[in-house]
């Protein structure tokens, strides 16, 4: 993987020019818009360019059951018009089922009331009726009432209560709030529900037979998403009287295509290098081999423009990380197995081999470092052994095995520092990443020397070093007036704020030990705890034991298999790019046509 560098190229030509440069643009997907005009005053006025609409036509249709025989050639099929009918048929079901179901309900409501048809307003003289639904455990506040009413029916749980009054009552005048019934008799209600419901049965008829044309809106949903596209693109580009701009960032290798067109039509043409102040956005070039990298990289975050390609680095150090983690060879072994098992279904595509080699890459790491550690399963070689001869680390010398994390983690950082000033070696911040290195290796120093003896000395001189460099060289202020030089070492100071970050960063890799640990010490009470019951119960011990040993190491494995994923991981997306990539960046998204040019 790899960032390609781009240049802002601007483009100016007459109006009517506009429509056929923008087709062009996005016939040849080059260019990333930058909007130059103000977006619309209002929300459901700016156009997306994902053709969403269609999308939303698509699942109406596709989540209708007993669908009709698809058609699959109609040359008046329009997707524009259709998506448009669909959408309006969507909306239309939507406002006629609230309606029916609205109906519904207030039939239910009604029906303990009876019929009831109200007169004209002036034969009460102005008298109008109030309707309660009181339970009958408060028919006493009913007599306290100093207005006229009349119990219009009842059931087992409520009166239902009318109250004439030329005025809305007070909300207490009764313990519960009053019943809206609407003016409409119910006799009238279901008249109005049996239409709904007729014309629900008409709507979905209609959705029914239009789903005929779901293949040929499958088969142009990208002529959709094009057309959105190019309707967004209009709403980015700078319209006066007679001419309009458009601009955008197009990788440095298409130049010479854009170009050629510009002279072609006499367009002007400005290009420009990006300012130090501009985040262009990252486009990202991508080996097939390196698919699978690529894939852990760009899952957590878009690498910034001016940052640089973590791919190799990071499934290295994932490898590394899952492997300290799971801490097993016999685990290990199972890994490759799987992935040997599955090898020729993992050869269809380029993408599935790329994770395959990186999965050989972690089995194979895992294998090597249960070997160095001496677990296999739990199970610890005999002494002479030849498996033996190979363990260069104890997990149970906890004093090595956390230097060990300590080491790895100092290295890693360093590594991600060091990444991150070579990619801005031409800034002056760089120079403070230089101090950030010799600050963690100097701290380093101090801790391995026992702060005694040269190795002490020459820590405290690298660790002032480097915090020297951070103060100095960390601002990117430029030097105007007399008071920008005093803000840059201010800059500077703030900056040490991250001192503290840093040593909880670097500590952050004693999970690698601690989970280690865990791993093998719960394979090895696993092996304990068969062993015991098959020395306790001859004969049935030994199937009881054979189980305890397939259950626990299976879940021993689950769980090691989960803890190297999410911490290997981890480690890598928190504390390796907050020191390698702290700048997150924006996926290059170039205007253009997404169905096949023939």
């Amino acid at each position: 993987m790899s960032i390609s560098p781009l240049k802002k190229v601007t483009l100016v030509g007459l109006a009517q020019q506009k429509t056929a440069t923008l087709s062009y643009l996005q016939d040849l997907g080059c260019m990333h818009l930058v909007p130059l005009s103000e977006p619309p005053a209002h929300a459901e006025d700016a156009k997306q360019r994902n053709a969403e609409d269609a999308y939303k036509a698509l699942h109406f249709l596709a989540a209708v059951e007993g669908q009709r025989r698809l058609v699959t050639q109609d040359d008046t099929f329009d997707v524009e018009d259709f998506v448009i009918r669909t959408l309006e048929l969507k909306q239309k079901l939507r406002e006629v089922g609230d309606r029916r179901d609205f109906l519904a309900d207030r039939i239910q409501t009604l029906g303990s009331w009876g019929e009831i048809a109200f007169p004209d307003h002036e034969a009460l003289a102005g008298i109008q009726l109030w309707f309660y639904q009181l339970p009958v455990k408060e028919r006493a506040s009913l007599d306290r009432l100093d207005v006229p009413w009349e119990i219009v029916s009842r059931d087992t749980q409520f009166f239902y209560v009318a109250i004439l009054s030329t005025e809305e009552p007070d909300e207490d005048l009764l313990p519960v709030p009053r019943t809206h019934v609407g003016d409409k008799p119910v006799s009238v209600l279901e008249t109005e529900l049996e239409a709904a419901e007729i014309e629900l049965e008409t709507l979905h008829a209609e959705r029914i037979s239009l789903t005929r044309y779901l293949f040929l809106l499958r088969r142009d949903l990208a002529l959709a998403e094009t057309q959105a596209e190019i309707a967004f693109a209009e709403q980015q580009t700078r319209d006066e009287a007679d001419v309009f701009a458009v601009q955008g960032w197009v990788p440095e290798a298409d130049l010479a295509a854009v170009e050629t067109y510009t002279e072609a039509h006499e367009l002007a043409m400005i290009v420009e290098d990006p300012a130090w102040d501009e985040t262009p956005p990252t486009r990202i070039v991508q080996p097939e081999t390196e698919a699978a990298g690529v894939d852990l990289a760009m899952f957590y975050q878009i690498p910034n423009y001016r940052g640089w390609d973590p791919t190799l680095l990071l499934a290295f150090s994932f490898a590394i990380f899952f492997a300290m983690i799971v801490a097993d060879a016999g685990y290990g072994a199972v890994i490759m197995v799987g992935l040997l098992a599955g090898w020729k279904r993992l050869d269809s595509t380029a993408h599935l081999r790329a994770w395959r080699r990186l999965g050989l890459i972690i089995a194979g790491a895992t294998i090597a470092y249960g070997v160095i550690v001496g677990s296999y399963f739990g199970v610890a070689p005999a002494d002479g052994s030849i498996p033996s001869y190979f363990i260069l680390l104890s997990l149970n010398d906890f004093d090595t095995m956390m230097r060990l994390s300590i080491l790895v983690g100092v290295a890693h950082l360093v590594i991600a520092i060091a990444m991150n000033a070579r990619a801005r070696w031409a800034s002056r911040s760089s120079r403070a990443q230089l101090g950030w290195i010799g600050m963690i290796l100097g701290g380093m120093l101090i801790w391995l020397s026992g702060q005694v003896g040269p190795g002490f000395h020459v820590g405290i001189a690298v660790f002032v070093g480097g915090l020297v460099a951070v103060i100095w060289f960390t601002s990117e202020r430029p030097i105007e007036k007399r008071p920008d030089m005093a803000w840059r070492l201010f800059d500077g100071v703030k900056a040490l704020n991250g001192a503290m970050g840093a040593f909880g960063d670097v500590l952050s890799y004693m999970r690698l030990f601690a989970l280690g640990l865990a791993s093998a010490s719960l394979a090895l009470t696993f092996n304990d705890l068969a062993t015991q019951v098959m020395d306790a119960l001859p004969g049935i011990g030994i199937l009881l034991g054979l189980l305890i040993l397939l259950i626990g190491h299976v879940l021993n494995f689950g769980l090691a298999l989960m803890s190297g994923v999410v911490h290997g991981l981890r480690l890598n997306y928190i504390e390796f790019f907050k020191w390698g990539l702290p700048d997150e960046g924006v996926a290059f998204r170039p205007l253009a046509r997404k169905e096949i040019q023939t």
